[in-house]
């Protein structure tokens, strides 16, 4: 899920798709509003009702929501929002519950597994909760407990989300990694959070091609000392136990939750890594239930019987976000290979044969088919798929029309959120149309505004993405940091009591929304987001490479802009032979994805006063903006260093 979408060029925007009047009367959404009325007394015809209901009523709303979604507690709250303050915010005193429990609850079709090989897998519920309690019992055996970390090296198997859900089960903590992540990626993850076990595979195949992940297992198992034992998916190495083989030595076991608190940590998620090393994310057992039980059953009209897919890894946080289908009693479509292998037409054929209802997937895969002039509607039966989801990247308007056309009559839910909260808080409803180039709706319960310079709230004014009002799957806290030091000064520095987000936004009259970026340096590479610092600990680690500054020019008016790379060379090192070397250790330690477009040499590095990279500055020179706007030359150690880029960009 992206931080940045794109935006409608000026002038009045356009009407795409309008929701029939059936579908929504028959939608949770409007069942929701019709329990209020009869359980509560409110009468919140329409979603921006609702939506002014649930962030005013913040005990009103996220109560109400519990109840209607049959949130199970061992140990009921003592009431819903204890203490009402960001950072702080104290919800649902007193209860206990668990997120495997709500996972794990439904009968049916749970998962069904495509890999771009062809194979097929699926697994009702009943057989997902027999491997969950084979796995939980196996964990149990290794020596984990509640508050212990379990974390993964997987691909988007079922095995990921057995894993997890039997950590989760205990109590224990999860995190995981993409396989294609180099091993320092890894380990800078990993080493933060001491885990005792570690699921890993010996390799994947992306692209036609089969990777050997054994060496980063290694690593990882070298540099982790708190791992206490090693769970090999698929292979047999010394000193690792088997996957099969384990859960086979426990099957038979009975399936358990361990009732834990409210804000008990279910995972770590991580930051990219922009300034250091990343910020261990920790996120509480009920508020990422309650958040993607909001999301997935009211926001995307999802329960039983419908089939739910996002083209995501397990490093990013739409995997979190997917597998949480399970909490509706959706069947999750997991796929594990590469988007355009053996062609761009891959996912779409895993739409029509599994009868995906939602598809969600990232703006520059669905920018390449309309680049690649791909009508899937034409040659595909797309027929199930009521809504396209998009994010990772900004989707352009053209993006949008193309859905509606090349697609069909589906509902572009174009979402922004972040790694930050798991979740999108400015998002689509199926009770409201769809406008070319705009999000929806700010999501139910997160009260988001622009803020100007002066932190006063504005309309239809581009301004800062504010959160004004706590929401339960806000952080809980960053791993490693004691006193929430680093969390205060992530989210609360520029407006005390306020999440800031770091995003420009406008509000429209109609309550939707236009986001128009970030203003940090973060790196988005197909879907994969990865910070400036891991970059430059790769590339600078390179013989020859004395400084470097990358950027990514891709933005809402260019989706297809480059990942370039400046460096400064040592005397007599040629760009040719430093530049082979940077490709493979930037495939090999971070991904393919990372890769640069392009080498650059320069003689110096922009910095400013205090020693920074001007990576902000430089992208936006980059992109046309008038190069006084864009940076103070006053500001800089060395302004004379711009001038590589300005010929760049006058070439």
């Amino acid at each position: 899920m992206t931080d940045t979408q794109t935006g409608t060029a000026a002038g009045s925007p356009e009407p795409l798709w309008t929701p029939d009047p059936d579908r929504v009367a028959a939608s949770r959404m409007a069942a929701f509003r019709d329990w209020l009325r009869a359980q509560r007394g409110l009468d919140l015809p329409d979603y921006p009702s609702l939506w002014e209901w649930s962030t005013s009523d913040l005990e009103g709303f996220w109560g109400a929501l519990a109840e209607f979604t049959s949130t199970r507690f061992h140990s009921p709250p003592e009431r819903v929002l204890a203490v009402d303050a960001m950072p702080g915010a104290v919800w649902f005193p007193g209860a206990t519950l668990n997120y495997a429990e709500h996972a794990l609850r439904h009968e049916g079709v749970a998962v069904v597994l495509r890999r771009e090989d062809g194979h097929r897998a699926e697994l009702t519920y009943a057989e997902l909760r027999a491997r969950v309690a084979a796995a939980r019992a196996a964990l149990q055996a290794l020596g984990v407990v509640a508050g212990d970390r379990v974390v993964g090296l997987v691909p988007n198997t079922p095995e990921a989300l057995i894993a997890f859900l039997a950590a989760a089960s205990l109590g224990a903590t999860w995190s995981s990694c993409s396989p294609d992540f180099g091993a320092p990626a890894v380990v800078d993850r990993f080493a933060q959070v001491t885990p005792k076990v570690l699921v890993a595979v010996p390799g994947y195949r992306y692209g036609g091609r089969d990777y050997d992940v054994r060496p980063v297992v290694a690593r990882v198992r070298a540099a982790v000392p708190s791992l206490v034992a090693t769970v090999l998916i698929g292979g047999d190495e010394p000193g690792t136990l088997g996957w099969d083989a384990l859960l086979a030595e426990h099957a038979g076991a009975e399936p358990a939750y361990d009732p834990v608190p409210f804000d008990h940590p279910l995972w770590v998620l991580y930051s990219s890594g922009t300034t250091g090393l990343p910020k261990g994310i920790v996120h509480g057992h009920g508020g990422i239930l309650l958040e993607h039980l909001k999301m997935l059953a009211l926001h995307s009209d999802l329960g039983p019987g419908d089939r739910f897919t996002w083209f995501t890894t397990t490093g990013w946080m739409m995997w979190n976000y997917l597998v949480s289908g399970l909490l509706v009693g959706a069947t999750a479509v997991l796929y594990d290979g590469s988007p355009g292998h053996p062609d761009l037409s891959a996912l779409w054929r895993v739409v029509e044969q599994e009868r995906v209802t939602y598809f969600g997937t990232s703006a520059p895969y669905l920018q390449a088919c309309l680049k690649a002039g791909l009508r899937p509607r034409d040659d595909h039966d797309l027929s199930a798929l009521r809504v396209v989801g998009s994010t990772g990247a900004p989707l352009t308007p053209e993006g949008f029309r193309w859905v509606a056309d090349a697609v069909g009559d589906v509902q572009t839910a174009s979402v922004s959120g972040g790694t930050d909260m798991c979740t999108a808080f400015v998002a689509a409803a199926p009770d409201l149309p769809v406008w070319v180039g705009e999000l929806s709706c700010r999501a139910l319960g997160a009260a988001v505004a622009a803020y100007d310079e002066s932190g006063r709230p504005v309309l239809d004014e581009v301004g800062e993405l504010v959160v004004t009002r706590p929401m339960p799957s806000m952080p809980v806290f960053f791993w490693g940091d004691e006193d929430g030091a680093r969390l205060r000064e992530a989210y609360f520095e520029t407006y005390p009591g306020v999440w800031r987000h770091g995003d420009w936004i406008r509000i429209t009259p109609r309550g939707t929304a236009v986001i128009y970026g970030r203003s940090d340096s973060t790196l988005n590479r197909g879907g994969v987001r990865m910070g400036t610092s891991e970059f430059y600990r790769v590339v600078e680690a390179v013989d020859g490479v004395a400084d470097s500054l990358v950027v990514d020019t891709s933005d809402a008016a260019n989706p297809d802009g480059e990942l370039l790379c400046f460096v400064v060379l040592d005397a007599g090192a040629p760009l040719a032979e430093v530049e082979a070397e940077l490709r493979a250790r930037l495939r090999a330690l971070l991904s393919p994805r990372h890769v640069p477009d392009r080498f650059v040499e320069v003689a110096e590095v922009p910095r400013t006063l205090n020693g920074k990279k001007c990576e902000v500055p430089v992208k936006r020179i980059l992109a046309g903006v008038d190069p006084e706007r864009a940076v103070s030359r006053d500001a800089l150690r060395n302004p004379d260093a711009l001038l590589p880029f300005l010929n760049w960009i006058s070439r």
